[in-house]
């Protein structure tokens, strides 16, 4: 497991099963005052092996001045994977329930690419449970009404059999976990260390992880965020990169053209990929610092 020195693995459990997640409770992070932290929480994307991981370069810098959460999500990471087609109101129920079981009142959420378009309906559903928003590449895959579903590969992966097939031997192997990174997430190659390879190669290979991975790539959790996204009413700024794959900036800037006044920032970063997190996770700190100081 990789975790970063002195966060623990802890859990509850929701209506869809245990949800894992990690946080700063031991050496070097014990004081006497972290009972009065304010919370931050993590929530990472999806693709092949997400998990909490996504963000394990980054939640760190902030543990001295806040209680950290970043959970895997239902079907991701250590967490539970019930054996189901997921969609979107299964993750805009599992993240409500996560912040009501652990947040005492509204709580700061960093979030990414599809979970951080989750996480706004979420908002709109329950905005007493946010105080602020800072999101990356917030995009529901199907904006403004392309049609993600329509895309070969997922009609490919809506095969019967060789949906599993193509799980087994591409996503849940080294150089599908790799050729997935380097393709949809990353801007450079070079910046693909192992040790995210091997972390997202744990999680694609939990027992039935297949089930929310295949979701995701079908397009079971694809919508179009533009339907909804001017009833947001919680503070938020936005992260993007530039060479994001498939979901670039310009979707972005038309995001925050529907609700000028509750995205407060959009910053686009340049040569980096779909999460800026991995990629640049110094870049991201300084960033998520800005905003967290903005959205105050």
């Amino acid at each position: 497991m990789f975790l970063p020195p002195g966060f623990d693995q802890h859990s509850i459990v929701t209506t869809l099963g245990t949800m894992v997640y990690y946080t700063a409770d031991i050496s070097p992070w014990v004081t006497d005052d972290r009972a009065n932290l304010p919370t931050l929480v993590f929530l990472h994307g999806f693709g092949g092996g997400s998990s909490a991981y996504e963000w394990s370069k980054v939640y760190p810098a902030f543990a001295s001045e806040y209680r950290i959460l970043a959970p895997d999500l239902i079907g991701w990471g250590r967490s539970e994977h019930p054996e189901r087609q997921y969609k979107v109101d299964d993750y805009i129920t599992t993240i409500i329930e996560f912040l009501e079981q652990t947040c005492d009142g509204a709580v700061t959420v960093v979030a990414s690419s599809l979970t951080a378009a989750i996480v706004i309906r979420a908002a709109i559903a329950r905005p007493e449970l946010f105080r602020a928003l800072i999101l990356t590449a917030p995009a529901g895959l199907s904006d403004f009404g392309k049609d993600y579903t329509r895309s070969f590969f997922a009609q490919l992966v809506s095969t019967p059999v060789l949906d599993r097939v193509l799980y087994s031997t591409g996503i849940a192997a080294s150089w599908g976990i790799r050729n997935f990174l380097e393709q949809r997430q990353f801007a450079k190659a070079d910046r693909i260390f192992p040790e995210i390879v091997e972390a997202y190669l744990e999680s694609a290979q939990q027992p039935n992880a297949e089930y929310a991975a295949l979701s995701f790539v079908r397009g079971d959790l694809s919508f179009d965020l533009a339907l909804y996204i001017a009833q947001l009413t919680v503070p938020t700024a936005i992260i993007w990169g530039k060479r994001s794959q498939f979901t670039e900036p310009e979707i972005g800037h038309r995001l925050a053209a529907l609700n000028p006044q509750a995205i407060r920032a959009l910053q686009v970063i340049d040569d980096v990929g779909l999460t800026p997190q991995l990629e640049l996770p110094a870049v991201s700190i300084a960033l998520i610092r800005r905003f967290l100081d903005l959205l105050k």
